[in-house]
C-alpha cells in the first residue's frame, strides 16, 4: 500500500483511509464485526482510520475502541484520526437547544479526552477541526491545538471543510503547521479543483483527504451524471477488469496532489477489495473524459 507523508511532518497515512462513520449502522455492532473490518483493512495495508467524536451519535469511537481493548497491540499497527467541534442535538446531551460549532479550548480538550478514552489509546495521530466555526477565536483555538501537540496527546493537527481564508487565519495563530484539510471531493464534487482550494493546499503543504469520494452513491444511481458516465465506466471495466466504485476512487488517486480518499463502505466484501483501486491506470485524457461526462459539458 502506498503511503503519503502529511505536509512537511513526520506522520504518514496509508493512501486509502477507512472512514468509520457507518460503524454504528446495522444490528451487528459487536467487537468481532468491528474487528473483521479492521483486519480487512490492515491485510491490505490500509492502516489509517478516520473518526469523529459525533459519528454514530457519539457511538462509533466507542465501538471501534472495544475492538482495540480486546487486543491493544492492534494500536501499534494503525493511525487514528479524529475530529471535533460539532455539537449535535443528542439524547446524550439533553440540555442542548441547537446544533452548533465549538472551537473553544475547553470543548476541544474535552472532545480529545473523550476520544482517547473511547478508543482506548493515549494519543491521536491526527486531530482535525471538523467544520469552520464562524464564532472561532483563532488565538484560543490555535493555542489549544499547539498545547495538545506539546502534551503528546495529538501528534499532528489539521482541519476539515475549511476554505483558504479559514485555515490561514487559524494557521497564523499557531506555532505548529496544519498538515491536512479533509474536504468533499469526487467526480460529482469537483469545485475544489478549480476554485483555488486544492491549489492553495498544495502551496501551503497541506495534504488533501477526500470525504464522500463516491459521491454518496450518486455515481451509481439514475442521475444524469451517472448515466453519462456509465459508457466510460463500462469501457474501463472491460479494459482493466475492475468495478465502477474502484474507477471513481482511481480518478482521485490519479491526481498529482496525492489525494487520500476516505472510504466509508460498511460492506465487508467491498472493504476487502478496495485496495484494487490503486492498480487502475487512468491517463490524462481518460481523467478528463470522466470529468467531462460528470460535468455534462467539455472544459472551457
Amino acid at each position: 500500500m502506498q503511503r503519503v507523508t502529511l505536509g512537511n511532518s513526520d506522520l504518514s497515512l496509508s493512501r486509502l483511509v477507512y472512514g468509520v462513520w457507518r460503524l454504528a449502522d446495522g444490528k451487528d455492532q459487536s467487537p468481532a464485526t468491528v474487528r473483521a473490518k479492521i483486519d480487512a483493512c490492515l491485510s491490505q495495508g490500509i492502516t489509517s482510520f478516520d473518526h469523529a467524536d459525533i459519528y454514530g451519535d457519539y457511538e462509533c469511537e466507542r465501538l471501534f475502541g472495544e475492538a482495540l481493548k480486546e487486543q491493544p497491540s492492534l494500536r501499534d499497527s494503525m493511525e487514528l484520526v479524529s475530529k471535533c467541534d460539532i455539537a449535535l442535538i443528542s439524547e446524550k446531551y439533553p440540555s442542548r437547544r441547537v446544533k452548533y460549532y465549538d472551537t473553544s479550548e475547553t470543548y476541544i480538550n474535552t472532545s480529545v479526552e473523550n476520544s482517547l478514552q473511547h478508543l482506548h489509546t493515549d494519543y491521536l495521530d491526527l486531530l482535525l477541526i471538523h467544520r469552520p466555526d464562524p464564532f472561532m477565536d483563532a488565538v484560543e483555538t490555535g493555542a489549544a491545538l499547539d498545547k495538545l501537540i506539546d502534551s503528546g496527546k495529538v501528534k499532528q493537527v489539521g482541519v476539515s471543510n475549511f476554505q483558504v481564508w479559514d485555515w490561514k487565519l487559524l494557521q497564523q495563530n499557531m506555532s505548529n503547521r496544519l498538515v491536512v484539510n479533509q474536504i468533499e471531493m469526487s467526480l460529482l464534487e469537483r469545485r475544489v479543483f478549480t476554485d483555488g482550494t486544492l491549489s492553495a493546499m498544495q502551496s501551503d503543504a497541506m495534504s488533501a483527504m477526500a470525504w464522500s469520494p463516491l459521491g454518496g452513491g450518486s455515481l451509481f444511481g439514475g442521475t444524469d451524471a451517472a448515466i453519462r458516465l456509465q459508457p466510460i465506466f463500462s469501457r474501463i471495466q472491460a479494459e482493466q477488469g475492475c468495478t465502477t466504485d474502484l474507477i471513481a476512487l482511481a480518478w482521485l488517486l490519479a491526481h498529482p496532489a496525492k489525494i487520500l480518499p476516505v472510504i466509508g463502505t460498511n460492506n465487508l466484501d467491498r472493504i476487502k477489495s478496495v485496495s484494487k483501486a490503486l492498480d487502475i491506470k487512468l491517463d490524462r485524457e481518460t481523467w478528463y473524459e470522466l470529468w467531462t461526462a460528470a460535468a455534462g459539458q467539455e472544459v472551457p
